[in-house]
């Protein structure tokens, strides 16, 4: 969630802090700055997906894939992720740190810490939030992605997540000894 006064760190194309700036003027400025998000599944490796709130400042009503928000000045993207479940599905989790990347898709260039955690089935999202949410198959989840509105960066970030769910599950590649 983006408050007035919430402030994050400056970033360079690195990810090394240069300073400490607000959010809305990183975003404002088009400064790189961090953020954190999970890929939630169950037990049954099915995915959560969300429809955002109406009252949202930014894509209000919109799907997504994913659950986070800014990193705050002095966390790891990790504890930003897990604060975040908290925050919007009132879950405890331990959210595993994937890969991170320069995400241009959004409102403004960030660095996209993206996670992936197994949440219990109960979740109890804030309604200031979230407007619905439901799980999906990676099939289903495909297909809503063409159907339904997300957010922009909703696509990109599920495309690397399974990019890279595919690269760490694929069986080393052998050299031939010529």
């Amino acid at each position: 969630m983006c408050g007035v006064g919430e402030l994050v760190e400056r970033v360079d194309g690195r990810d090394r802090v240069l300073g400490v700036v607000s959010r809305r003027e990183a975003v404002r400025e088009g400064w790189l700055h961090r953020v954190a998000v999970t890929v939630c599944r169950d037990g049954r490796g099915r995915v959560l997906v969300h429809r955002r709130s109406e009252r949202l400042s930014r894509f209000p009503g919109l799907h997504e894939v994913v659950v986070g928000g800014a990193v705050k000045v002095g966390e790891s993207y990790e504890q930003a992720a897990a604060r975040e479940l908290a925050e919007e599905l009132g879950i405890r989790a331990l959210p595993r740190l994937l890969f991170t990347f320069v995400n241009r898709s959004g409102l403004s260039p960030h660095w996209l810490g993206v996670h992936e955690a197994v949440v219990p089935d109960a979740v109890v999202p804030d309604p200031a939030e979230v407007a619905w949410h439901g799980r999906l198959t990676e099939p289903e989840l495909r297909s809503a992605l063409l159907e339904w509105r997300f957010t922009p960066d909703s696509h990109e970030v599920f495309g690397r997540y399974l990019a890279f769910r595919t690269a760490r599950l694929s069986p080393p590649s052998s050299e031939t000894g010529q």
